[in-house]
């Protein structure tokens, strides 16, 4: 589902070179899911940024599904990132000026799918959320807000799931449910998740784990 092949990020840093991630290859089969751990700093970020075509390697090539991101334009790489990637960020990226509803519905407007608005209602019913979905983001506790991000993330029935330390700003309690939802995620919808996390406990879960340090892979 995800494979990577001497993928690299190197960045100017003032007027010498920076190498953010070493090249480095990786598998991840269709259905499971990987942790990446590692101290801050260490590449996590940047290596799902690059998973998701947010960004561009310096080297390397990055196939999702069969095609290989690296040589689309631009426009289809929207569109196969709209298509087959859900992305949960660490700081919810919510629209602030929508509700809860209406964060969820736009990726299915965008993507002209039919019926948003019964798709984002049982969206929201899976997160727990029904009674919430009236309001605005600066009305939710972190755990609601990172909640709607998920089944924003999820609106298109993505086959690939990315995670960038989704608990990195909630509670212990609320971190424990969000962990759940994307381990369902996983195992109902047979989602390929991938997560960046410190988390030793959180990495346990997965079915992989691979260590970054420096921009490097541990043990490679």
């Amino acid at each position: 589902m995800i494979e990577l092949r001497g993928v690299s990020k190197t960045v100017t840093s003032g007027a010498s070179p920076l190498t953010i991630l070493h090249p480095i290859d990786l598998d991840v089969p269709a259905g499971r899911f990987l942790a990446v751990t590692g101290p801050s700093g260490s590449g996590k970020s940047t290596l799902l940024g690059l998973v998701a075509g947010l960004d561009a390697p310096s080297s390397g090539r990055v196939v999702i599904d069969g095609t290989d991101i690296t040589a689309l334009d631009e426009d289809r790489l929207a569109r196969l990132r709209g298509e087959k990637i859900g992305f949960v960020f660490q700081f919810f990226h919510l629209v602030p000026s929508l509700t809860a509803f209406e964060n969820v519905m736009v990726p299915m407007e965008i993507a002209g799918r039919p019926d948003p608005r019964g798709r984002a209602a049982v969206l929201l019913e899976e997160v727990g959320l029904t009674g919430r979905g009236h309001h605005y983001p600066s009305q939710l506790s972190g755990g609601e807000q990172q909640r709607i991000a998920i089944a924003r993330a999820l609106a298109n029935d993505p086959l690939i799931l990315l995670a960038d330390e989704p608990t990195g700003n909630l509670d212990t309690a609320n971190g424990g449910h969000i962990i759940d939802l994307l381990r369902e995620v996983n195992q109902r919808r047979g989602t390929t998740l991938v997560l960046a996390t410190h988390d030793a406990g959180l990495a346990a879960m997965a079915h992989e784990r691979i260590a970054l340090r420096d921009g490097r892979r541990e043990g490679h």
